[in-house]
Protein backbone atom coordinates (compact mmCIF):
# COMPACT_ATOMS: atom_id res chain seq x y z
CA UNK A 1 0.00 0.00 0.00
CA UNK A 2 1.50 3.34 -0.98
CA UNK A 3 1.31 6.51 0.96
CA UNK A 4 -1.21 7.89 -1.13
CA UNK A 5 -3.33 4.50 -0.67
CA UNK A 6 -3.25 5.18 3.45
CA UNK A 7 -6.12 7.76 3.28
CA UNK A 8 -9.10 8.55 2.15
CA UNK A 9 -8.91 10.95 -1.41
CA UNK A 10 -11.32 13.64 -0.61
CA UNK A 11 -9.37 14.23 2.59
CA UNK A 12 -5.84 14.55 0.81
CA UNK A 13 -7.45 16.33 -1.66
CA UNK A 14 -8.71 19.17 1.26
CA UNK A 15 -5.28 19.07 2.71
CA UNK A 16 -3.18 19.72 0.09
CA UNK A 17 -5.77 22.29 -1.01
CA UNK A 18 -5.33 24.05 2.70
CA UNK A 19 -1.93 24.04 2.27
CA UNK A 20 -1.42 24.68 -1.50
CA UNK A 21 -3.87 27.94 -0.39
CA UNK A 22 -0.76 29.22 2.04
CA UNK A 23 2.08 29.21 -1.40
CA UNK A 24 2.46 32.14 -3.25
CA UNK A 25 2.81 29.90 -6.67
CA UNK A 26 -0.96 28.76 -6.66
CA UNK A 27 -3.48 31.23 -7.33
CA UNK A 28 -6.63 31.23 -9.50
CA UNK A 29 -6.35 33.47 -12.38
CA UNK A 30 -8.82 36.11 -12.98
CA UNK A 31 -10.98 34.35 -14.89
CA UNK A 32 -11.78 31.28 -12.30
CA UNK A 33 -14.99 33.01 -10.50
CA UNK A 34 -17.02 32.81 -13.63
CA UNK A 35 -15.75 29.67 -15.69
CA UNK A 36 -17.80 26.25 -15.80
CA UNK A 37 -15.47 23.23 -15.17
CA UNK A 38 -16.61 22.03 -18.67
CA UNK A 39 -19.18 21.96 -21.50
CA UNK A 40 -21.08 19.58 -19.67
CA UNK A 41 -21.82 21.80 -16.34
CA UNK A 42 -24.69 23.97 -16.21
CA UNK A 43 -23.36 26.55 -13.56
CA UNK A 44 -19.69 27.64 -12.70
CA UNK A 45 -18.66 25.96 -9.17
CA UNK A 46 -20.17 27.15 -5.60
CA UNK A 47 -17.16 26.79 -3.56
CA UNK A 48 -15.29 29.82 -3.32
CA UNK A 49 -11.55 27.35 -3.12
CA UNK A 50 -12.03 25.05 -6.04
CA UNK A 51 -9.03 25.94 -7.85
CA UNK A 52 -7.07 24.96 -5.18
CA UNK A 53 -9.11 21.45 -4.86
CA UNK A 54 -8.57 21.27 -8.80
CA UNK A 55 -4.84 21.45 -8.50
CA UNK A 56 -4.26 19.13 -5.75
CA UNK A 57 -7.10 16.59 -7.52
CA UNK A 58 -4.49 16.94 -10.60
CA UNK A 59 -1.15 16.50 -8.79
CA UNK A 60 -2.98 13.40 -7.02
CA UNK A 61 -3.75 12.32 -10.98
CA UNK A 62 -0.25 12.36 -11.70
CA UNK A 63 1.31 10.67 -8.95
CA UNK A 64 -1.16 7.53 -9.54
CA UNK A 65 -1.24 7.67 -13.56
CA UNK A 66 2.07 9.59 -14.15
CA UNK A 67 3.05 10.07 -17.15
CA UNK A 68 -0.10 11.64 -17.80
CA UNK A 69 -1.33 14.17 -20.51
CA UNK A 70 -3.48 17.27 -20.68
CA UNK A 71 -6.37 14.94 -22.62
CA UNK A 72 -6.42 12.35 -20.06
CA UNK A 73 -7.09 14.75 -17.49
CA UNK A 74 -10.02 16.16 -19.59
CA UNK A 75 -11.26 13.19 -19.92
CA UNK A 76 -10.92 12.48 -16.54
CA UNK A 77 -12.84 15.74 -15.43
CA UNK A 78 -14.98 14.93 -18.13
CA UNK A 79 -18.97 13.98 -17.80
CA UNK A 80 -22.10 13.49 -18.92
CA UNK A 81 -23.80 16.60 -21.17
CA UNK A 82 -27.73 17.15 -21.07
CA UNK A 83 -28.45 17.74 -25.23
CA UNK A 84 -31.60 18.64 -24.65
CA UNK A 85 -34.12 15.95 -25.84
CA UNK A 86 -30.91 14.60 -27.54
CA UNK A 87 -29.70 11.42 -25.78
CA UNK A 88 -26.95 12.48 -23.06
CA UNK A 89 -23.49 12.31 -24.51
CA UNK A 90 -19.93 12.15 -22.99
CA UNK A 91 -18.34 15.75 -22.89
CA UNK A 92 -14.32 16.47 -21.64
CA UNK A 93 -13.76 19.08 -19.08
CA UNK A 94 -12.12 22.09 -19.66
CA UNK A 95 -8.55 21.75 -21.35
CA UNK A 96 -7.69 25.69 -19.72
CA UNK A 97 -8.70 24.76 -16.07
CA UNK A 98 -6.16 21.56 -16.73
CA UNK A 99 -3.22 23.44 -18.84
CA UNK A 100 -2.82 26.12 -16.03
CA UNK A 101 -3.13 23.67 -13.05
CA UNK A 102 -0.31 21.73 -14.58
CA UNK A 103 1.69 24.85 -15.33
CA UNK A 104 1.45 25.85 -11.65
CA UNK A 105 2.28 22.90 -10.61
CA UNK A 106 5.45 22.56 -12.42
CA UNK A 107 6.41 26.40 -12.17
CA UNK A 108 6.10 25.13 -8.12
CA UNK A 109 8.29 21.74 -9.34
CA UNK A 110 5.94 19.21 -8.51
CA UNK A 111 5.84 17.54 -11.84
CA UNK A 112 7.93 17.79 -14.74
CA UNK A 113 7.72 16.73 -18.22
CA UNK A 114 8.90 13.70 -19.38
CA UNK A 115 9.27 10.84 -21.75
CA UNK A 116 9.02 7.76 -20.37
CA UNK A 117 9.27 4.76 -22.73
CA UNK A 118 7.48 6.50 -25.16
CA UNK A 119 4.90 7.51 -23.02
CA UNK A 120 5.12 11.51 -22.87
CA UNK A 121 3.83 13.45 -20.05
CA UNK A 122 3.91 14.56 -16.99
CA UNK A 123 5.35 12.81 -13.47
CA UNK A 124 5.33 14.15 -10.42
CA UNK A 125 8.87 14.85 -8.58
CA UNK A 126 10.72 14.21 -5.42
CA UNK A 127 9.35 17.66 -4.38
CA UNK A 128 6.15 16.82 -5.52
CA UNK A 129 6.15 13.44 -3.76
CA UNK A 130 7.39 15.18 -0.08
CA UNK A 131 4.64 17.65 -0.22
CA UNK A 132 2.24 14.85 -0.68
CA UNK A 133 3.95 12.93 1.88
CA UNK A 134 3.82 15.65 4.52
CA UNK A 135 -0.16 16.04 4.11
CA UNK A 136 -0.49 12.56 4.23
CA UNK A 137 1.46 12.59 7.95
CA UNK A 138 -0.74 15.39 9.14
CA UNK A 139 -3.76 13.54 7.90
CA UNK A 140 -2.86 9.80 9.69
CA UNK A 141 -1.36 12.34 13.12
CA UNK A 142 -4.77 13.63 13.06
CA UNK A 143 -6.52 10.16 12.43
CA UNK A 144 -4.56 8.82 15.34
CA UNK A 145 -4.81 11.42 17.30
CA UNK A 146 -8.61 12.42 16.79
CA UNK A 147 -10.30 9.55 15.14
CA UNK A 148 -11.55 11.67 12.01
CA UNK A 149 -13.28 8.71 9.83
CA UNK A 150 -11.68 6.62 12.50
CA UNK A 151 -14.19 6.40 14.62
CA UNK A 152 -16.86 6.23 11.67
CA UNK A 153 -14.74 3.21 10.53
CA UNK A 154 -15.67 1.43 14.49
CA UNK A 155 -19.14 2.07 14.02
CA UNK A 156 -19.91 0.29 11.47
CA UNK A 157 -17.79 -2.71 12.14
CA UNK A 158 -19.11 -2.96 15.75
CA UNK A 159 -22.25 -5.19 16.21
CA UNK A 160 -25.38 -3.21 16.78
CA UNK A 161 -26.99 -4.38 19.89
CA UNK A 162 -29.85 -6.79 19.37
CA UNK A 163 -33.64 -5.61 19.51
CA UNK A 164 -36.54 -7.04 20.91
CA UNK A 165 -39.07 -7.81 18.95
CA UNK A 166 -42.66 -8.13 20.21
CA UNK A 167 -44.77 -10.97 18.59
CA UNK A 168 -48.58 -10.48 18.62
Amino acid sequence: MTGVDKVYPGDLIAQMAKKMKGKSQFSPPEWAPFVKTGVHKERPPVDADWWYMRVSAILRSVDKLGPIGVQKLRVKYGGKQDRGYKTEKFAKGSGNIVRKSLQQLEKAGFIKQTVTKGKKGRVITAEGKKFMNDCIAELEKKKDGQGARGDQAEKASSPKPAVARATS
